[in-house]
């Protein structure tokens, strides 16, 4: 026998989560399926917890500054403070136990298991106890996510290799390490591990760390990183991975070996789109995204939120789109959704904000670009900062429209700064008026001015 309800939500990260207890409260009936943890990756095996042990890791490099700064500190790395913290203050020790109670006490129902599409207004849900159908009036919302990414590496899938929901659960640390991918959640993990003694080699077959930033972003982090011994292999061919019961072997192109007591998998994020049904919609089932309109509906009657729609897998994303969907769902009028300024921050030491286009995807666009730069060891803030002082500021402009399109902020509170430049991207702040502001005496913020300064407009 199928049940009939109004909206199911497949999938309870951040955005799906959002988007349950929102209906719930607008007096829907909900159902909320999630086969893991509700909640989702950020609080358990991603933003919450790396960010606990990238904070003990900042603290700890910030005393070692103290000789150059104002005196003298012994610095001494404990692992088990950050490992308690990230069990019971960030994840319950891996229970989602308040997530379920929360969505419940919201007005949802919740159903543990693997939910997929059945066909129009269908969808069914495998639990421990067999099979449930069940019929939806109002529509699905689908918010899956991703998992770790593991590339197809020669002896990689025989080895206990971890990805970050392995080594945010890690206890006690290993000797040394090596992590396979230089992107966001490598940089981050990498330098965590390093200020806190272990050896680090990180290995990117990219030409550079962090891809996706500007040039001048790779180039700061990867020389403050290799600046505190972490080593950093750009452009590598990792040809097998090998474990001997003890530790493992990487061979990369040409036979050279890296060896580490523990092998951290960072190489990006797959979608969860495999057996969710979506043939049964009209969706390609073998799409790497789900596209979706401005409303974010993916087909009649199907909504789709977060990392599966391609529009950045970052949790304020999710949270975006969930409030969009809610709006489109209770037949609400806009606003829509808009990409026009999606920022992000890398929490590296110095941080790196970004927001919007890069220099090269503004020109890729056909746009007459202008850009400015600023070192930000050259500004106020940062020579006052003194050690630790990394980074710059970078804006890209459309010359033609007399506004930014992009920018990006290095520095030790880069995440911070972006948020003046993701707002004036955001808005079409004129250049002209940007060059008009107050902007604070001394903070790293203010280098913003400078940078907009050397623009050439």
């Amino acid at each position: 026998m199928s049940e009939s309800i109004d909206v199911a939500v497949i999938g309870l990260g951040p955005g799906g989560e959002s988007v349950a207890a929102q209906l719930a409260q607008a007096g829907l009936s909900v159902l909320g399926v999630e086969k893991h943890l509700v909640g989702g990756e950020c609080p358990y095996y991603g933003c919450i917890p790396s960010k606990m042990m990238i904070r003990a890791a900042d603290a700890l490099q910030e005393a070692r500054r103290v000789p150059e700064l104002g005196g003298s500190a012994e610095v001494v790395p404990d692992w088990g403070p950050v490992a308690k913290r990230i069990s019971d203050e960030a994840t319950d020790a891996w229970d989602d136990k308040v997530a379920v109670d929360r969505l419940v006490d919201n007005g949802g129902r919740f159903v543990r298991g693997h939910g997929r599409l059945a066909g129009p207004g269908r969808i069914t849900v495998e639990t421990a106890d067999g099979t449930q159908d069940f019929d939806v009036r109002r529509g699905v919302v689908l918010n899956v996510g991703t998992a770790p990414a593991v590339p197809p590496i020669d002896g990689l899938a025989e080895t206990p290799y971890w990805t970050n929901r392995d080594i945010v659960q890690v206890t006690e640390l290993p000797a040394s390490l090596v992590v396979i991918g230089g992107g966001a959640i490598g940089c981050e993990l990498a330098q965590a591990f390093s200020r806190f003694g272990v050896g680090v080699t990180i290995l990117e077959g990219a030409p550079r760390i962090l891809g996706p930033e500007e040039p001048e972003a790779s180039k700061v982090v990867a020389d403050a990183l290799e600046a505190e011994g972490v080593t950093v292999r750009q452009g590598v061919k990792i040809e097998r991975v090998d474990h001997d019961g003890s530790g493992f072997t990487v061979t990369l192109g040409g036979g050279e070996q890296v060896t580490g007591a523990a092998l951290l998998v960072a190489a990006g994020r797959r979608t969860n789109l495999s057996d969710l049904g979506l043939d049964t919609v009209g969706l390609d089932p073998s799409a790497r995204f789900v596209d979706t309109d401005e409303q974010m509906r993916a087909a009649d009657g199907v909504w789709a939120i977060g990392d599966i729609t391609g529009k950045g897998q970052f949790t304020h994303v999710s949270m975006y789109q969930a409030e969009v969907a809610v709006r489109s769902v209770l037949g609400k009028d806009g606003p829509w959704a808009d990409y026009t300024a999606v920022s992000r921050a890398t929490f590296t030491d110095p941080e790196v904000g970004s927001v919007g286009l890069t220099e090269a995807q503004a020109r890729d666009a056909g746009l007459r670009v202008a850009t400015g730069t600023y070192d930000l060891p050259s500004s106020s803030r940062g020579w006052i900062h003194k050690v630790g002082n990394h980074g710059l500021i970078k804006v890209v402009a459309d010359a033609d429209r007399g506004v930014l399109v992009g920018a990006t902020t290095i520095g030790p509170s880069g995440g911070e700064m972006i948020g003046l430049l993701a707002t004036a991207v955001h808005a079409a702040v004129p250049v002209a008026k940007l060059r008009t502001m107050h902007y604070a005496y001394p903070t790293f913020h203010r280098a913003i001015e400078n940078a907009i300064n050397e623009l050439d407009l």
